[in-house]
């Protein structure tokens, strides 16, 4: 096994980024932004095949990715003791034993996710990790509380001491065009998050075309958005190709004019090892190494991690072991 291989493409410089301030609504930009949605398809259907890893470079890839992953749960049924089981996988995604006979060190995932009443127990479990606490808000899914009530969710997910917060953008204002509203909207959320990075969730499957995905990305940007996310994992589509290339190409755009990286999670439906490479091709081809690092890319998964392990330990054993070896918690 090549383990400086492994350490090459696993570790890549920590680069701290400025944080994007936003800027002024530009409807001029806006209004310009297109989609030609038979070629986004076609370069989309493509990417699967276009790169492929084998052997210690998709170990490699494979724990690179999970470095990315946002660990969630997102359960009407969720429980502290649950929490804190997610909490420790978080802190040792992989068994040691798999770690060891790969030559790497430790490793965590990105962050943990959870609904506002999980973030105190989550916070305790991960004390001294290093790993932050993402909580989901304004009205995570549908995003149709008040207003008022959508703010005053975040500054108090902020106080109990998430560090991230992924709010739901109002889908009406990209449906009915009202840019303005949409980007007041976000620029109040981002206010409201204070020091806390917020991840602007646009719903992608309810926004009815390209277009308006690529605009509403561009607005969320502007409005200071620091990621932006595909979905909430609640709606019926939620992550695909072509959505997460029309919003990556917004964020090069975004880069290009501003200088402002702006990160990318794309979230729901991404359960397999394989479908983890395909989006971490995807994001290098893109934009580049420099957003393969998880302040500026993350997964919205939980059963992913899981399968992830299952090929790390094939590829360490020669066969793959069962489901309940891999437990979240």
């Amino acid at each position: 096994m090549d383990t400086d291989t492994l350490q090459r493409t696993t570790h890549l410089p920590q680069v701290t980024e400025p944080r994007n301030p936003g800027m002024d609504l530009d409807m001029q930009w806006v209004r310009a932004v297109q989609a030609n949605t038979s070629a986004i398809e076609r370069r989309a259907a493509t990417i699967p095949g276009r790169r492929s890893v084998k052997k210690e470079f998709q170990a490699a890839w494979l724990l690179r990715a999970i470095t990315c992953i946002d660990l969630t749960t997102l359960a009407g049924d969720d429980t502290a003791n649950r929490v804190r089981r997610l909490c420790a996988k978080a802190r040792q995604p992989v068994r040691r034993e798999i770690l060891d006979a790969l030559g790497m060190g430790p490793i965590t995932t990105g962050a943990v996710c959870v609904y506002h009443d999980m973030i105190a127990p989550a916070v305790d479990a991960l004390q001294g990790s290093g790993i932050p606490v993402a909580a989901v808000s304004t009205g995570f899914p549908a995003g149709l509380s008040p207003f008022p009530l959508r703010v005053a969710e975040i500054g108090e997910s902020v106080k109990a001491g998430a560090a991230e917060i992924d709010i739901v953008i109002s889908r009406r204002h990209v449906l009915t065009g009202n840019w303005q509203a949409l980007y007041d909207e976000m620029r109040a959320f981002r206010e409201a998050c204070g020091e806390a990075h917020v991840k602007a969730i646009l719903a992608t499957g309810e926004l009815g075309t390209l277009r308006n995905v690529a605009r509403a990305s561009l607005v969320c940007m502007m409005a200071g958005a620091d990621f932006i996310k595909t979905s909430t994992g609640k709606e019926s589509v939620n992550a695909t190709l072509p959505v997460s290339l029309v919003m990556i190409r917004a964020i090069r755009d975004y880069y290009d004019r501003t200088g402002y990286r702006i990160g990318y999670k794309p979230a729901g439906g991404i359960s397999k090892a394989k479908d983890s490479l395909v989006y971490l091709a995807l994001i290098k081809d893109e934009l580049g190494d420099r957003w393969l690092q998880p302040d500026l890319f993350r997964f919205g998964a939980s059963s992913l991690l899981g399968d992830i392990e299952r090929q790390l330990e094939h590829y360490v054993t020669g066969a793959y072991s069962a489901n309940y070896r891999h437990p979240m918690g």
